[in-house]
């Protein structure tokens, strides 16, 4: 079964360090979406991977039941890093991968020493004491549309995450991303990414954590990488004076000296 997983989720390996990053992406993407903070990556053994149902992996092996909750798509990290035998590595997740590594991480302590989360949010909803940054009338409309209009929710969301004009490059990348998902696959992924609510998984962590936020983020405000870090048992928490929600491909450089010096490499 573990040995499957890497043929399931596409797993590549690069590089030959010593120490392993984990690199986990984020709704509606694929591993393509790291191309750009790879080469500031450079002495590090990376392992890339595309969660069931997205980019390159085994579409038939999507399981509407397993992948309607985060714990299912973190099952699957699990049993990739469980087929290469991985110890103390490093979780470096983008967005929702952010909740679905500290999932893995919790479930299998002795695969990640530490987390880095890259604009995380452990809830997107707006609930009673907290703000997560949308009402649930309106993210289950926006759900609601991928069913009524598929390439208008596309062009919709990818401004949203991000934070360039429609006709940008990077909003252009992140539409044809979305646009290549199965509308089936990705509205099941979006709901388990925006309906969901970990915020009791925060305290549990056992690992340190880094959470990189930035400044203006339509999906994930700094006031809830703060939340997170405070909630943290071991965190540290750094902005990054950007716009979007995509800060690995947007300020690369940035996030890979943060993680280097995070890892102590």
């Amino acid at each position: 079964m573990f040995a499957n997983a890497l043929n399931r989720n596409n797993v590549a390996i690069r590089g030959d360090g010593e120490h392993t990053l984990v690199l986990a992406h984020g709704f509606g993407c694929d591993q393509k979406m790291w191309r750009r903070l790879e080469p500031h990556l450079e002495g590090f053994r990376l392992v890339l991977f595309d969660y069931t149902g997205c980019g390159g992996s085994d579409l038939s092996a999507f399981d509407p039941d397993r992948h309607s909750r985060l714990e299912g798509f973190a099952e699957d990290l699990g049993e990739i890093c469980d087929a290469l035998d991985l110890r103390g590595a490093t979780l470096v997740g983008h967005s929702v991968s952010g909740l679905i590594g500290l999932i893995a991480a919790n479930a299998s302590p002795k695969i990640f020493t530490d987390l880095v989360l890259i604009c995380p949010s452990p809830c997107f909803l707006n609930l009673p004491g907290y703000a997560g940054g949308f009402e649930r009338s309106d993210l289950e409309e926006l759900i609601s549309l991928m069913d009524r209009n598929y390439i208008g929710w596309t062009q919709h969301l990818a401004p949203l995450v991000s934070g360039q004009p429609a006709d940008g490059e990077l909003t252009e990348e992140l539409t044809r991303s979305f646009c290549s998902t199965d509308p089936l696959t990705a509205k099941t992924f979006a709901e388990a990414t925006f309906l969901s609510d970990h915020r009791d998984l925060l305290g549990q962590a056992a690992h340190p954590v880094l959470v990189i936020q930035s400044e203006r983020d339509s999906l994930a405000a700094t006031s809830v990488g703060r939340y997170m870090h405070n909630a943290f048992p071991d965190s540290r928490y750094e902005v990054v004076d950007a716009d979007g929600h995509c800060l690995h491909m947007t300020h690369p450089a940035q996030v890979a000296g943060l993680i280097r010096e995070f890892v102590g490499a």
